[in-house]
């Protein structure tokens, strides 16, 4: 059976140029471009004002790391950041309000059907259960 070596470093970026990288040569590039243009077209001071920061800034993409990340990954992160919006989870938000229902009416009851009677109207009722129940008796 054959083996084969594995790579052990493979997050590290190739040195192509010398000690750089591609992405590093690139932005060094950029940066002597922009110089060149610079000083091609523009009056030493608005040179210095201008071309020096910007070429400065190719190079610090190229060299500078904060806290193990690249500044090119750095400053994609803080435009994203800027530009996107923004979700708050832990911000509670109201429930949507539902309009609530008239209350119905409760359907009558069946005592409801039935008169109060007062003591006299009582007294008349038993009185006439006593005669009918006495006339069945004789009849």
């Amino acid at each position: 059976m054959q083996q084969y070596q594995v790579p052990q470093f493979i997050t590290i970026e190739d040195r192509i140029i010398g000690p750089l990288t591609l992405k590093q040569f690139l932005y060094l590039l950029g940066a002597a471009a922009i110089g060149f243009i610079g000083w091609s077209l523009l009056h030493f001071i608005l040179f210095i004002l201008i071309t020096l920061p910007v070429a400065g800034l190719f190079v610090a993409m190229a060299f500078l790391k904060i806290n193990d990340r690249p500044l090119p990954a750095i400053l994609a992160a803080a435009i994203g950041y800027y530009l996107k919006p923004r979700l708050y989870l832990w911000r509670k938000t109201p429930p949507p309000l539902i309009p609530k229902k008239a209350p119905t009416p409760a359907p009558p009851s069946p005592l409801a059907g039935i008169p109060k009677l007062s003591e006299s109207k009582l007294d008349d009722l038993a009185w006439s259960l006593d005669i009918k129940e006495r006339l069945e008796d004789r009849g």
